[in-house]
């Protein structure tokens, strides 16, 4: 997406949803205490790392202890926060200051840069998105390599209209509540090469 079009929506979706977002971080504060905000630092455009930001929905893991499943950590409030995508919101920061785009592939963990095929890592052509074709067409319940497939679609044929298909179908996918979980995980698996057929 232009970057003047990310900056125009990123502004007035930021203003007309402040109050939610003010809303979600006492929420989050209430149920879960601090941090209210999950810091991480993911991949973003050419590879270059970026810390993205969303409301937290897990507890800490303590520290010297095993971090535990996600299906241990995540709290009620914040499976109503996912199932929502209320999380997401902090993200519009992301977009401002250039990180990411309104559109575009989901920007994964840093740690999974070495874990790319060359293919896959095209996906970093462009800048990491809030939303994506791979997150209207199925979300968390699609495959890693659908994921990659629809990621590296989008890279090829991105256009204004793609986008704001894919915004609206966005709209569409968060009040359905559609993907939010892989089968078998309280969020989704995590990338490894290996479990393609693939060695790491």
């Amino acid at each position: 997406m232009n970057r003047a079009v990310d900056l125009a929506g990123a502004t007035v979706a930021a203003v007309v949803l402040a109050p939610v977002i003010a809303a979600t971080a006492v929420f989050v504060g209430c149920t879960m205490g601090t941090p209210v905000l999950f810091r991480q630092e993911r991949t973003g455009l050419h590879g270059e790392p970026f810390t993205f930001v969303k409301f937290r929905s897990m507890r800490p893991s303590p520290k010297g202890f095993d971090p535990g499943s996600d299906a241990e950590r995540i709290t009620p409030a914040g499976r109503f926060l996912r199932s929502t995508s209320l999380d997401e919101l902090p993200a519009l920061w992301n977009v401002l200051r250039g990180d990411m785009s309104l559109v575009g592939p989901r920007p994964l963990p840093s740690a999974y840069l070495g874990r790319y095929s060359e293919q896959e890592a095209r996906r970093h052509d462009v800048r990491p998105g809030i939303t994506g074709l791979a997150q209207v067409l199925g979300r968390n319940t699609l495959t890693w390599e659908q994921k990659f497939a629809h990621d590296l679609h989008y890279v090829e044929h991105r256009s204004l209209r793609m986008d704001l298909r894919i915004l609206v179908a966005t709209v569409r996918t968060v009040v359905r509540r559609d993907g939010v979980t892989a089968t078998g995980s309280a969020t989704n698996h995590e990338f490894r090469p290996v479990e393609k057929g693939r060695q790491a």
